[in-house]
Order: C-alpha cells, then sequence, then structure tokens
C-alpha cells in the first residue's frame, strides 16, 4: 500500500473533505506532512525485510548475516571499498561444500576481489614418469616448438587447457607464496586479472591518410592500442576460466587459429562480441552495415620504414577482404572507402577515470537545464559542438553528446573559438551517461565568462589535438572523467594540457588523465582527487605558471593522483596519497628548478603519506616516502607503464616496493589507482586462501595484468 496524500485524504468522508476545502484545505496540508513521514517508514519496513536476504540486504548487514554462518574476518564497511563481499558471504556455504578443489579456489578469488580469476594445480604440469593406472595422454613431457599458437600460453595461467596438450615444467622448489617458484607437488596458483575491459561503441575508425581511405585505426586518436577480450560468463559452476572468460589482450594468433575448420575469430569478432567493424553504404540509410566475419583475415600490420620514415604497413589484404590486426588496432582495406567506417571494441584499463564508457551517473548535473543533445554518427543531419553552444544563448545550460562519435571542431579552433559564459549563468558540455565522444582539435578552446559566478564543466570527453585555455570572468572551472591530450602523436609534450591564464579561478579536476601538464595562475586554487597529471617524462613541467619562465602556479590541494613531471606550486596546501614522480633534467637552471617538487610558500600546509623525490622543497611531510635518505635509491615508484595508450598506463608494477604499494594513509596504495583498494584485495584473499586450503597445499597469487 502506498500511503501518499491522495490516496489517504479520499479515506476521509466526504463531508469533512468539503468543510476542509471551504477553509483552504488545512486537513490536507496536515496528512500531507502525516504521509511523508508513512512513506519513510514504509520504505523502512521493506528494507527490514530486504535485509533478511543476502542478494538484497544493505551492506552494513553483510558482516551480520557473515556471523550467522561463523565467517568471521570481513572487513567493516569503512574499509571495505572495492570490496566484494556480498559475493563471498552468498557463497560461504558453498565454498566449504566444495572446499580445497580448484573451481571452489577460483570462485573465491572472484569473489573476494572482484578481479577474473584461474586456478592452476601445477603438479598436473610437472614432467614426471606416470602411473600405469593415473595415465595423462595430454601430459607428454615435452613440447611441440612449432605449435607457436599454444606456446603463446606458455608461463601463463593456460598452459594446461581442455582438449589442448600441457605445457610442462621440469620440478621448481622454491615457495609459491612469495611468487617465486611454481611448478612443485604442493602448490596452486590463482591467477588474477586486474586490468578491465572497457568498451567504445559505433565510434569512427580514424583515417591513418584520408586521401587514400584504406587504412584505419581503431583509436579515435590514432593511436595504437591493444584490444581487449570481451570476458563472458562462466555457466558452470564447476568450470575452469579459460581465455574468453578474461579480460586479456587478444593476440593474432588467437584470432587466426582455425580447429577441424572452426575459425577461433568467430569467438572475437561479431555482434555483441570484442570486435565489430561496420560502415556506411552510401546509397544506404544512416544504418551501417557489419563487414561479415568471412570477409577478415588476421594480419600484422606494424608499420614499414623506409630511412626512419613510414611508408606504409606490412600487408594489404586482398580484394574484397578486411585485414585486421588486434595487437596494434588497426583495420586495413583493400579498396578505398567511400564512405564512414566505424567500430566497436575493448581497451583495457585500471579503473573509471579519463572517461569511457563506464557509469558516470553520480557525476552527472541533472539539474541544470536546458539540456540540448548530439548524436552525429547516425544522425542525418550532422552539426558541430560549437552551434549547440551558440544555441544556449546568454541563459547557458547543457549540451550533451550522446554517442561515441569524433567531433572535429573547426569552429572551434578558429574564430569561434570561444565558450561564451553570461554571468551568474553555468554551462555544461559532458558526455551521456556510459558513452565517451572525442573532440579533435587543432587549437586550443579559449573558455572565458562573463561574471563572478559562471561556471563551467567538462565531464567525460576526450579532446585530443589541443588543450584548454581558461581566461577570464569564471569563478569555477570544473573537469570530470576527462581525457586531455594536446598530441596524441607527440613522444614528449611541448604544449600543457590546461591553462589557467586568469586569476581567483577555483580549478576541480576529478578522475582524469591530463598529458602535457597544467599552467595555473599565481591567484587560483587547483583541487585534483583521483587524476593522472602527466608530462610525459619525469624531467618535464608537471604543474607551474602560465607562460615559459617556470614560476610557481596558483594554489595546489591533491590527493589520491600520480603526478609524473616537475611541480612548482606557490602554496601545496595538501598532498596526500599522491605520487610525484619527478627528476631534474642536466639542463635544468638551479636557481629556477633547486628541487623536482617545490613550494614557494613552505610554511602552510601538508604533504601526508605520499612519495616525494629528493632535494624536494615542500611543507611539512608525514609519513612521506622515502623515510630516510638512504631509502631513495629503493624505495622509488616502478610503473608498469608510463605510455598512456598502454593499457597498464600508471598501474604500479608488482616489483613496486611495499611502502608505495601500500603507503597511503588507510594502507592501499599510492596514486590514482588508490581507491581500488588492491592491497588490501590480495591481503583479504590470502587470508580466505589458509582457510579454504587441503591439508599441506601453498597457493601464489600471480597477476596476469
Amino acid at each position: 500500500m502506498s500511503f501518499d496524500v491522495g490516496r489517504m485524504y479520499n479515506l476521509l468522508p466526504a463531508i469533512y473533505r468539503i468543510r476542509d476545502a471551504e477553509q483552504g484545505e488545512p486537513l490536507k496540508a496536515l496528512l500531507a506532512l502525516i504521509s511523508d513521514e508513512a512513506v519513510v517508514l514504509e520504505e523502512n519496513l521493506e528494507q527490514l525485510y530486504d535485509d533478511q536476504f543476502v542478494e538484497t540486504c544493505a551492506p552494513w548487514t553483510l558482516s551480520y548475516i557473515g556471523d550467522l554462518i561463523g565467517l568471521e574476518g570481513l572487513p567493516g564497511v569503512a574499509g571495505a571499498k572495492g570490496l566484494t563481499l556480498r559475493g563471498e558471504v552468498a557463497n560461504t556455504i558453498g565454498y566449504r561444500r566444495r572446499k580445497g578443489t580448484p573451481a571452489m579456489l577460483e570462485l573465491l578469488a572472484r569473489d573476494v576481489t572482484g578481479w577474473p580469476a584461474r586456478a592452476a594445480e601445477f603438479f598436473l604440469l610437472l614432467a614426471s614418469t606416470q602411473h600405469m593406472n593415473h595415465l595423462r595422454p595430454e601430459n607428454k613431457s615435452f613440447v611441440d616448438v612449432r605449435d607457436a599458437t599454444r606456446l603463446e600460453w606458455l608461463g601463463t595461467a593456460f598452459e594446461r587447457l581442455v582438449g589442448e596438450t600441457d605445457l610442462p615444467h621440469n620440478v621448481d622448489v622454491r615457495r609459491v607464496v612469495r611468487r617465486r617458484g611454481r611448478y612443485n607437488i604442493p602448490n596452486v596458483g590463482l591467477f588474477l586479472w586486474r586490468l578491465r575491459a572497457y568498451s567504445l561503441t559505433r565510434s569512427p575508425a580514424f583515417s591513418v591518410k584520408p586521401a587514400e581511405g584504406t587504412r584505419f585505426t581503431f583509436n579515435p586518436l590514432g593511436l595504437d592500442t591493444a584490444l581487449f577480450n570481451r570476458p563472458e560468463t562462466e555457466a558452470d559452476i564447476a568450470h575452469l576460466a579459460e581465455p574468453l572468460n578474461v579480460p586479456a589482450p587478444i593476440t593474432r594468433r588467437m584470432l587466426h587459429r582455425v580447429d577441424d575448420g572452426f575459425r577461433h575469430l568467430e569467438n572475437y569478432y561479431g555482434e555483441s562480441r570484442s570486435i565489430l567493424v561496420e560502415r556506411f553504404d552510401a546509397a544506404a540509410s544512416q544504418e551501417p552495415t557489419a563487414i561479415p566475419s568471412e570477409d577478415v583475415i588476421v594480419c600484422d600490420l606494424s608499420d614499414v620504414k623506409q630511412f626512419g620514415n613510414v611508408i606504409g604497413w606490412a600487408h594489404t589484404p586482398p580484394a574484397g577482404k578486411v585485414a585486421l590486426d588486434p595487437v596494434l588496432g588497426r583495420v586495413a582495406f583493400a579498396e578505398k572507402q567511400d564512405s564512414s567506417v566505424v567500430v566497436s571494441f575493448h581497451y583495457g584499463f585500471s579503473a573509471n577515470i579519463g572517461g569511457g564508457e563506464y557509469d558516470r551517473v553520480d557525476s552527472i548535473d541533472t539539474k541544470l537545464a536546458p539540456v540540448r543533445r548530439i548524436a552525429n554518427v547516425l544522425s542525418p543531419s550532422p552539426t558541430t559542438v560549437q552551434t549547440e553552444l551558440d544555441a544556449l544563448g546568454v541563459d547557458g545550460g547543457v549540451v550533451e553528446i550522446t554517442d561515441a562519435g569524433r567531433y572535429e571542431e573547426t569552429e572551434m579552433a578558429g574564430v569561434k573559438q570561444q565558450l561564451q559564459i553570461a554571468t551568474r549563468r553555468r554551462l555544461e558540455l559532458r558526455a551521456g551517461d556510459k558513452r565517451r565522444p572525442t573532440l579533435a582539435l587543432t587549437k586550443p578552446v579559449e573558455i572565458i565568462g562573463g561574471g563572478e559566478s559562471a561556471a563551467v564543466t567538462l565531464n567525460g570527453l576526450l579532446i585530443g589535438g589541443a588543450g584548454l585555455r581558461v581566461g577570464n570572468g569564471l569563478q569555477r572551472f570544473s573537469l570530470r572523467h576527462c581525457t586531455i591530450i594536446p598530441d596524441p602523436a607527440a613522444s614528449a609534450q611541448k604544449s600543457p594540457g590546461v591553462i589557467i591564464d586568469a586569476a581567483n579561478i577555483e580549478v576541480e579536476i576529478e578522475d582524469c588523465i591530463i598529458l602535457g601538464g597544467l599552467r595555473v595562475g599565481v591567484d587560483s586554487r587547483v583541487r585534483i582527487r583521483n587524476s593522472i597529471i602527466d608530462a610525459l617524462s619525469d624531467t618535464g613541467i608537471a604543474y607551474s605558471a602560465p607562460g615559459g619562465t617556470a614560476g610557481a602556479g596558483g594554489t595546489l590541494r591533491i590527493e589520491n593522483s600520480t603526478v609524473i613531471g616537475k611541480v612548482h606550486a606557490t602554496v601545496i596546501e595538501l598532498a596526500s596519497n599522491t605520487i610525484f614522480l619527478a627528476a631534474l633534467a642536466a639542463d635544468d637552471d638551479p636557481s629556477v628548478w633547486p628541487g623536482p617538487v617545490l613550494a614557494k610558500q613552505r610554511q602552510e600546509g601538508c604533504v601526508r603519506f605520499s612519495y616525494l623525490p629528493a632535494g624536494s622543497r615542500v611543507p611539512r611531510r608525514y609519513r612521506c616516502q622515502p623515510a630516510a635518505d638512504e631509502d631513495a635509491a629503493r624505495v622509488r615508484p616502478l610503473l608498469a607503464s608510463s605510455r598512456y595508450n598502454n593499457a597498464a598506463y600508471c598501474q604500479l608494477s608488482v616489483r613496486c616496493p611495499v611502502e608505495i604499494r601500500e603507503g597511503a594513509d588507510d594502507e592501499s596504495e599510492m596514486g590514482a589507482f588508490h581507491d581500488l583498494y588492491q592491497p588490501q584485495r590480495e591481503a583479504h584473499l590470502r587470508a580466505r586462501l589458509n582457510e579454504y586450503l587441503r591439508f599441506g597445499l601453498e597457493a601464489g597469487i600471480f597477476y596476469s595484468t
């Protein structure tokens, strides 16, 4: 029953309602207050019922349900961020019934950590003499060096697969717990995939040479990007994960393989799969046509160079065929394409930052109006972002892009390059929820305001080709879930990603990736959270004042972020759980850069639980690394990759010192991926493994990505 005011009011006798109407309905106003409280009570009663079941209960009740089945050691609610407690509590009884089996250990790892997992019994991979009563015909004690497709899995989680020959090893007596040894009788390995597969749906492919019209990249900015598998859900609880069930990079041999007439390309290519290439028929409607899998061939499309210049790709497909390279994310046609080519694919990354087709509803301002929407990929009458911005007029509002299109804003790069914001008005340029469009620019976008209360927000965009320049007339400028790449082809960024020229602007940067660094006026304030600021080298300038003087930039407050490059701020108000990966170049002027991280006013502010390179001059420190000068050579962040288009970009390596990997204020890792709580996930899994392993077995945890 719903206790709304209309229902309750209609339950009154008609005479009372008539008298109430004659007196201005004071009784109805009273019932409105009562109905509000009744609704709260009704919702609470419904939640109390839901709390009886692990599938629907509130998170705070999981510990109490765990107590009922004797489950101990669950992290508290405050420390449970990033940990999937619900699945662990729900499946505990099932774990106990199948204690020690590989499928159970795999399910446990997946439920506890939230990462896809694969369990491997290493004793089955030992090259040993076999008993006649327990023959293992798949274990031949030697490796076929001609089978390159099978050898791709050597040293991975899939050295033993159903229907395949094993990849055997000699015994290794080192302990598996420390990740040093693997192949021994008591050893079990749990392989985890930390990277996620993010989708990009119907994104216009980037033409390498538009005049030629045959070579394209999946990445909308023309970068080489490894394509990832879209994981398939395992239907059987006793099933061990296979390559199709994990978010792993797709190799050429995986797509090219043919078994008994079946092309493995069918597992990865097609509708609702990992990869799909479509093209528009110039004479047909706006709906693109998918290229059939029988027309797709797998090739190595690496660059061919002559005298240091790229003159083409390694292979050209035959007539009527389309060549696909999943390692580089490239596609080539035999004939020139007169119409657009759109691609749907998956790429790898660690977390929901920098924009993508993930849930961003919490960052979207639903109260701001009016909203003008753009979707050019399938639109018969495409428009530009600048046109929609101009249509908002002086009242401000929202321009929302609802597809993954590529918007080459020639007007934004020319005379009409300014986003005009009227006094006491707000403007938001954003991607729709679970969308990631691309703004392809040739010159920086000038953003200016018209009054003290003006504010601009950019949300969910990939901006390439040029950066942003924020001028006068703004009170607040916000970047959320954006990636800014001024020059996608540059190996050393020469132009900054964001320039704040004006004074007294509040700048908020959350969940962003900004290549080229920031240049901020001395009177402005910048707040950065869960972001990556990358100057593309540790000797580049990640944060300073505008201009070429490398003076002190505005006040900086930064939390849970990774900064690659030198920093010079007027005041570092707070730096918490942050990695400053910076170094002085050989030609740096000591009078300008006496240290790699500088604060002009060191009497104000604090740096806590962060990594600072030697020679930094910052406010008072608290529990920062390295803790002593003699530790500087050992305690240094090690990144799995420092290249933006690499899936493991800015992810901490497993060889990174524990002082960095567990050096945050809550014992999580420092840097942009702090909120993933990866050390807590691993520690919780190790604690659970001790409970569910059979006697005499040891388990090792290995990160596949």
